[in-house]
């Protein structure tokens, strides 16, 4: 067997393990505790967005933690926003049509009460150790709300948890997505390259490798406030250039917005000429619609990771006595990442039509979609997008660190068990490059699923917990003074 057969006949085994875990149980789990979470908070959401925005930018004074709630949120947001902005919302229009765009946004739309369940639960359950270090997450909410004797699934969580950030979302899939954005920008046509594991790879890849490896290496050694410090600097500069992109973009091409808008509703139920291909392929139209809800329900969580339970674990650090304040600065993130954000870059690839073209793979797809819709030189779109995204995906990198260390510290019972892991997660990070796209993307999406089940099995068993004392509170004199 030679490695083409090799890594084929592993990337067929991997579809397959992704496609059950990715099912329809799964997708309904989801997005069903998303809608019976909005509905026992009488849609929090929508009432109280505004509030949400107000905590989002106002820290909360007299708090205890380590750093200030909008810290936490730009730490959760420096995991989140990343690679699935940019290449997952391309991938997953690429995969299931315009439709799974809808399903995404439809996902993130409820996927707010779950984040803002989260981010409650963080606070009411976390504990500070010996150290002075705060201690919060799932693991800390199934082991203390839903008492001892479901340890075993707090250590399941934690298990998954970690190997979603050195396997998937933290290093794998955002390392691959930077050093694939700066190839595509100054070696395209890998004429500059060198052989590696059997497979031609540019030199530009191993230069961008080395120098991330070693960036990431100086910050996540300093910790949870290090890298708070950097993401509140990147995550607010980088998130504010690349909408100011995204709707100049779409304000070039207004009038092309309501028929893109069409296109992905009539994708979302399976109809409509744009994706006749996906509907032959996956079986008509039932099959085409299936193809949009999970491609668009799974590359939302991988991008907005309401319900995935790795929120909780940086909100819990946040310096703040308040449950539901929290819950709500946690909950903006899904509406910044997913409502905001891969909509933007959604509507562009659909206006574009750069998700049907021959030959675009992840991020060729958004940058083609860029160049094609920006009144600049093709290189100037170009070079922004691969700046975003090289920023977006390193912040994801050192948030999911963290979360990663927080998992295995609860697994070890110590953190003095986090300080070799570290340099296990820079070494991840050096050979992420090298990891085929397709492998690295359904290794994500994998783990991700397998993570997000105790979570959400979790957020159910306390949801009545959740929904009493967020419902006294909005009734409560000192919320209506605020």
């Amino acid at each position: 067997m030679n490695n083409g057969e090799f890594f084929a006949t592993v990337g067929n085994v991997l579809k397959n393990i992704d496609d059950f875990v990715w099912g329809i149980p799964l997708i309904l789990l989801i997005i069903l505790t998303g809608i019976y979470l909005s509905v026992r908070m009488k849609g929090l959401q929508i009432r109280h967005l505004g509030k949400a925005l107000k905590y989002m930018v106002l820290n909360e004074k007299g708090g205890t933690g380590e750093v200030s709630s909008f810290g936490a949120l730009c730490t959760a947001l420096s995991a989140t926003i990343g690679t699935g902005n940019i290449v997952g919302v391309a991938t997953a229009i690429a995969a299931g049509g315009p439709g799974a765009l809808f399903w995404m946004i439809v996902a993130a739309f409820f996927g707010m009460a779950t984040k803002y369940s989260e981010g409650f639960l963080a606070i009411k359950y976390r504990s500070i150790d010996d150290d002075g270090h705060v201690l919060g997450g799932p693991f800390y909410y199934i082991e203390k709300g839903m008492g001892e004797k479901w340890k075993w699934l707090a250590k399941i969580f934690a298990f998954f948890g970690l190997c979603v950030g050195i396997f998937g979302i933290g290093t794998f899939t955002q390392i691959n997505g930077i050093t694939s954005a700066v190839t595509n920008f100054f070696d395209p046509n890998v004429s500059w390259s060198v052989s590696i594991f059997g497979r031609e790879i540019s030199w530009v890849v191993v230069i961008t490798g080395i120098i991330v490896t070693l960036c990431t290496a100086l910050v996540i050694i300093g910790g949870i406030k290090r890298i708070s410090h950097v993401s509140q600097v990147v995550v607010p500069f980088m998130a504010v250039m690349y909408v100011l992109f995204a709707v100049a973009l779409l304000v070039c091409n207004a009038g092309r917005i309501p028929s893109a808008i069409g296109e992905i509703v009539r994708g979302a139920f399976g109809c409509g000429d744009a994706v006749s291909g996906i509907r032959a392929a996956a079986g008509g139209v039932l099959g085409a619609m299936t193809a949009a809800m999970q491609n668009g329900v799974a590359r939302g969580i991988f991008s907005n990771e309401a319900g995935l339970g790795s929120a909780p674990i940086a909100a819990a650090a946040a310096r703040t006595k308040d449950t539901v304040r929290q819950g709500l600065v946690s909950m903006m993130g899904t509406f910044i990442d997913t409502v905001v954000i891969c909509t933007m870059t959604g509507l562009s690839i659909v206006i574009a039509g750069s998700w049907a073209k021959e030959g675009l793979v992840g991020v060729a797809i958004t940058t083609d979609a860029f160049q094609s819709g920006l009144p600049f030189a093709p290189a100037v779109s170009s070079f922004v997008l691969m700046l975003c995204l090289v920023f977006f995906a390193f912040t994801t990198i050192l948030g999911w660190n963290y979360y990663s260390e927080r998992c295995l510290a609860y697994l070890m019972g110590s953190n003095k068990s986090v300080t070799w892991y570290k340099w296990v997660y820079v070494l991840a990070v050096f050979i992420g490059p090298y990891m085929t796209v397709s492998a690295v993307w359904t290794i994500a999406d994998i783990f991700n699923g397998l993570m997000a089940i105790p979570n959400i099995i979790a957020i159910l068993a306390l949801s009545g917990v959740i929904a009493k004392e967020t419902n006294e509170y909005f009734k409560s004199k000192a919320y209506l003074k605020k």
